[in-house]
């Protein structure tokens, strides 16, 4: 319930945000805010400014919340290194490998759940990597640094960055193709009833077949990203092995849900598909295993 709330809460937040910076920019460009509404009357300048504002602004801000809304979604606790041994280990594993990856130290956090580990934040300077509880438990060090490998690969690429600047330049070419499209198909009818009426049927159509396809380039790139990070543990560590390792380790270990804006980095995920944010395991073994034969 906490979690449905704080998802409601942010949401309408961000939505406010956005309405109200968009309303401003149209009004110190000289432009009629409503024009983005009017199906067939669009102005394309106002149409523009709603779907950059729309489409990046509520990826950014997302961004932006993304630590404090990570942690409070899965209930992580921050930790110094001073709860106990297994807490020390981890803080001066990432400690050392954020020194290595050439990043400040992030904030390191534990939280209840099966076996997964995510990272994410605003900026690769001032990030977050969290890892389960049962990963923990049930992973040998080793194998667990090479996770922690690939989540310290994640912040040192920007990937947190980079995924929401395509996010976000996404969303804004679906909504401006879809109101566009809308407008022009319905632009030919007589009657204003069904000049409406047809509008919101093209664009709600537009809608979810742009956003299916943006939400394909999305979890491509992602795919990409997860064996860029596998490939950095690897050099973090300085061989492919151990990230190997892990790897197998998680093909027999139940994996963690994860909420959806956090998916993208975390380290799970067994099968791969077109909707798939990660590559299947095997594939991603196989390519470890051609880099460790240097091919």
């Amino acid at each position: 319930m906490k979690r449905i709330f704080l998802f409601l809460v942010t949401n309408f937040a961000i939505m406010i945000a956005m309405m109200v910076v968009f309303h401003v920019v149209c009004a110190f460009m000289g432009v009629d805010p409503n024009a983005a509404f009017r199906g067939s009357g669009l102005d394309m300048t106002s149409l523009a400014i709603f779907s950059l504002i729309f489409g990046m602004g509520g990826s950014v801000i997302s961004l932006l919340m993304s630590k404090t809304i990570a942690k409070a979604s899965v209930g992580a606790r921050v930790i110094d290194g001073t709860e106990g041994d297994e807490e020390r280990w981890l803080v001066e594993t990432v400690r050392s490998l954020a020194e290595r990856a050439n990043v400040k130290m992030p904030e390191v956090a534990i939280y209840e759940g099966e076996a997964n580990a995510f990272a994410t934040g605003a900026f690769k300077n001032s990030a977050l990597v969290a890892v389960s509880t049962k990963i923990m438990e049930q992973m040998s060090r080793e194998e667990l640094r090479a996770v922690l490998g690939h989540e310290m690969s994640h912040v040192a690429n920007g990937d947190m960055v980079t995924t929401t600047l395509i996010q976000g330049v996404l969303n804004a070419c679906v909504i401006f193709f879809s109101r566009l499209v809308a407008a022009v198909v319905s632009s030919g009818k007589d009657r204003r009833g069904r000049s409406a009426g047809m509008y919101y049927l093209v664009y709600y159509l537009m809608q979810i077949t742009l956003g299916i396809a943006a939400s394909l380039v999305v979890y491509w790139h992602s795919r990409k990203r997860e064996y860029a990070a596998d490939a950095g543990s690897a050099n973090l560590l300085g061989s492919p092995s151990p990230m190997i390792a892990a790897l197998r380790r998680l093909g027999n270990l139940q994996s963690g849900v994860l909420p959806d804006s956090l998916k993208v980095f975390g380290i799970s995920g067994k099968h791969a598909s077109l909707f798939s944010t990660h590559p299947s395991l095997e594939d991603r073994i196989e390519a470890l295993e051609r880099l460790q034969r240097g091919i």
